[in-house]
């Protein structure tokens, strides 16, 4: 998913003209690298882990056919969510997801049964922004250091925090309406 907003945002800065686009373009990517609390070579190394990540699933073709995965990357974890039909295609993802450089842990959350609807995955995209809106209100949490991955109307926060505000982050996001389930993949500072 972030391979596509990426491409989007570098298609964009090329089909407009002028410095002012590139300089806002570069002041906002500046800003959230800036921002995460990883130094700007680890963010990449994740980016690139995502990356391959996704090659590596499209290359399966009972997976890319028959299973809808999300996968996201922090410090070298990842997050995989998403269905697979059958323990099979479950298990070849993972088993693919571990051979990818740089992957030091996988949080396994892909459950068993019928990929979501559309319905169920725009949902999903409103419960995450419900969620990141109340984290950035809070004055007891930096948002910019936490991800948030909705699947199913599961909420999956990833970050580099402390206890405490993995905690406080927790009970943020299980407090709004729709969420079924807060899962925490946090790494502790």
């Amino acid at each position: 998913m972030k391979f596509y907003k990426l491409a989007a945002i570098v298609t964009a800065v090329t089909l407009l003209q002028g410095c002012v686009a590139a300089a806002v373009v570069g002041v906002v990517g500046g800003a959230t690298v800036a921002a995460d609390n990883r130094s700007v070579g680890t963010q990449i190394d994740d980016q690139s882990i995502e990356l391959q990540s996704y090659a590596k699933l499209a290359e399966h073709k009972g997976i890319k056919d028959n299973t809808n995965l999300q996968i996201t990357s922090m410090n070298g974890s990842i997050l995989v969510v998403g269905q697979a039909p059958n323990t099979y295609l479950r298990d070849e993802a993972i088993k693919l997801l571990k051979s990818v450089n740089g992957v030091v842990q996988i949080h396994n959350q892909i459950r068993l049964g019928n990929t979501v609807s559309v319905a169920t995955k725009t949902n999903d995209v409103w419960l995450t922004s419900k969620v990141k809106t109340a984290l950035f209100k809070s004055d007891e949490v930096d948002a910019n250091h936490i991800k948030v991955v909705t699947e199913n109307a599961e909420v999956f926060l990833m970050g580099l925090v402390t206890r405490n505000e993995a905690d406080k982050a927790v009970n943020i996001a299980r407090n709004i309406g729709g969420v079924n389930r807060v899962v925490k993949a946090f790494e502790y500072q």
